[in-house]
């Protein structure tokens, strides 16, 4: 019995740092490091905020959007969608893939919205945000939507170069 706990300890720290291993350094501005998450300057819109190797530049807001597309092909928000152009650069040396489902938005009172990434096919003509392999040194624009309450504000978003990144504080009020 003692053998398989010190077994299933041993297991358990192994799966704990091979976790924290993969995790990326996010920071504003310098270049991105490997290893753990380290404190980072949060960005403001127009600033280079790096996660990983992707450096995210938001450079508009705009929310109140009612629907987008047309009458024939669209979508209408449930509440308001707030359409986010950010600028995706890949800063490492090998292709990485972008997806618009791994970045985060956040309200005033700190409630967590997604992308919608119906409406962002509408918002993006060619689909540049939804999901795009990206080589190094090449960049894409593109608009992230999330739909959030009529009425709700956007404070910041969390963006991430993976689903196992620890993203970047981006703020936007």
């Amino acid at each position: 019995m003692r053998k398989g706990t010190l077994i299933g300890l041993t297991v358990g720290a192994v799966v704990a740092l091979g976790c924290g291993a993969g995790s990326t350094t996010a920071t504003s501005g310098g270049s991105g490091n490997s290893g753990g998450k380290t404190a980072a300057k949060t960005a403001k819109v127009g600033e280079a905020a790096r996660d990983g190797k992707f450096e995210f530049t938001v450079q508009q807001v705009k929310c109140g959007v009612p629907s987008l597309g047309n009458d024939m092909l669209g979508k209408k928000a449930q509440g308001q969608f707030c359409l986010v152009t950010v600028q995706v650069k890949n800063i490492g040396k090998e292709a990485q893939a972008f997806s618009d489902s791994g970045q985060k938005a956040f309200g005033a009172d700190k409630t967590q919205y997604s992308t919608d990434s119906t409406a962002g096919m509408y918002a993006n003509q060619d689909a540049a945000t939804l999901f795009n392999q990206i080589n190094p040194g090449n960049q894409v624009t593109g608009v992230l939507v999330y739909d959030i309450p009529a009425g709700a504000t956007l404070a910041k978003l969390e963006l991430h170069d993976s689903s196992f990144s620890g993203g970047v504080d981006v703020q936007l009020a």
